[in-house]
């Protein structure tokens, strides 16, 4: 298996992927706004009317004409007469004129002739028709005006954002009720190897409970996709085939074990078997990671993940993150053939700078990803290392072989050291992608 030894960098594999694949989105569909969170925006969303639809009073008070308040102070107060009050909710019906006020409430639609309001509580009724104010006030202050926060016909949410809640909000008050979104992509998984047992049952000697199912099922989960678990394959060329032959309808398939080199690995020669091009890559110069395949289908992706539970989990996030968004529409096809060697784990991910607590070293020719907890820098010795400037944290890295889940869940993120480093040093400034 010479291909497995011909390792590429993480930008080679999306340049080889946009060669060979044309992902995109396959279908959109219309979902109440109150459903859209976490949803791909598939139209462009233009606001149908101004929001606020009229102008309107930020406080308690009085709606005046600015110029009518200049010079205005404590030791020389001015005075307004009182023509009118505005309820909550009614239209302003009053039309102010030069040297009048007119009450209005939080919210209270802005009369005609108004541009100001001046606060209740720098006012004082001097009869049941006059006020008098010591603070003046600018055009526009304390109102907020009509299509102040979007216009008509102002785009609101591009094609490709993600919802979130505030997007929610501002939906509901522009009336949009329904927006057209881009379908969840279904994932399938498929977790491959004769050792492999459903964690809820006690496994014999020599064999191991299933976590990449549930792990790199998690992480498809949380994603916002659709995913569709397999369950546990035996390592037999007709089962394989079979449990990837009935998922050819997903958007993409991934299959956990099987990808490095053993008696029992025949995961590529499947993948041959399916259909052109077959398997394109097979090696990732990241560690860990190394074993990752790479394999079309007829336009269809599969992934083959590394069995190790560490391994599959930095393949997945370094490799398949970024498809998946391309499916959902968070992303572009022509981004992939644009990512660098500097590949981010996942983006929208939260990235914090930190100071390495030890020495690192790492294999020459592959990129690193190590997990390491996040310390406050007031509970470490390293003042005489470095000048910690702005820096508030220390990065601790977590040593552990590949095929140990334990290595991330007891840390907060990892740092990358990358293709032609030998290692880092104790007190470099890294960044940390968070969990």
């Amino acid at each position: 298996m010479d291909e497995f030894l011909k390792l590429i960098s993480p930008h080679d594999f999306f340049r080889i992927l946009y060669e060979n694949v044309k992902l995109s989105p396959k279908k959109m569909e219309t979902v109440v706004f109150t459903d859209a969170l976490h949803r791909i925006v598939a139209r462009d969303i233009i606001s149908p009317i101004d929001l606020p639809s009229f102008s309107r009073s930020t406080v308690d008070g009085f709606a005046v004409r600015a110029d009518d308040t200049a010079g205005a102070s404590e030791a020389l107060p001015g005075y307004l007469t009182v023509v009118g009050e505005i309820l909550i909710g009614e239209k302003a019906e009053i039309e102010l004129k030069t040297g009048q006020a007119i009450k209005i409430p939080t919210g209270g639609m802005l009369p005609s002739g108004a541009n100001a309001a001046i606060m209740i509580e720098y006012t004082e009724y001097l009869d049941e028709n006059t006020i008098e104010f010591t603070r003046p006030v600018a055009e526009g202050e304390n109102v907020v005006q009509k299509g102040e926060d979007i216009k008509k016909g102002e785009l609101l949410l591009k094609k490709g954002h993600l919802i979130r809640p505030q997007d929610i909000g501002s939906l509901a008050g522009l009336g949009i009720t329904e927006i057209v979104v881009f379908a969840r992509p279904v994932v399938a998984l498929i977790s491959t190897g004769d050792e492999i047992v459903s964690p809820y049952v006690e496994p014999k000697p020599g064999e191991i409970r299933d976590i990449n199912t549930y792990s790199i099922g998690a992480l498809i989960e949380d994603m916002g996709v659709k995913i569709r678990r397999i369950g546990i394959v035996e390592d037999s060329f007709t089962e394989l085939e079979k449990a990837i032959h009935k998922n050819l309808d997903c958007d993409l398939i991934l299959i956990s074990g099987g990808s490095s080199v053993g008696v029992k690995d025949m995961t590529i020669d499947v993948l041959n078997s399916l259909g052109e091009p077959g398997v394109i890559v097979h090696g990732i110069s990241i560690k860990p990671g190394k074993p990752t395949i790479l394999a079309v289908v007829d336009n269809l992706p599969i992934i083959g993940l590394p069995g190790h539970p560490a391994s599959a989990w930095t393949s997945f996030n370094i490799l398949v993150k970024p498809i998946i968004q391309i499916l959902k529409g968070e992303r572009r096809l022509e981004e992939l053939n644009r990512i660098g060697t500097n590949v981010r784990i996942n983006r929208g991910d939260l990235q914090v700078e930190a100071i390495l607590s030890r020495n690192m070293v790492s294999d020459k020719g592959r990129e690193e990803y190590i997990p390491v907890r996040i310390k406050p820098i007031s509970d470490t010795r390293l003042d005489s290392v470095i000048d910690r400037g702005k820096v508030k944290y220390i990065a601790e890295p977590i040593s552990g072989k590949s095929s140990l889940i334990t290595t991330l869940v007891q840390g907060d993120g990892v740092i990358k050291i990358d293709t032609y480093q030998e290692g880092l040093n104790q007190g470099d400034i890294v960044k940390v992608q968070l969990f």
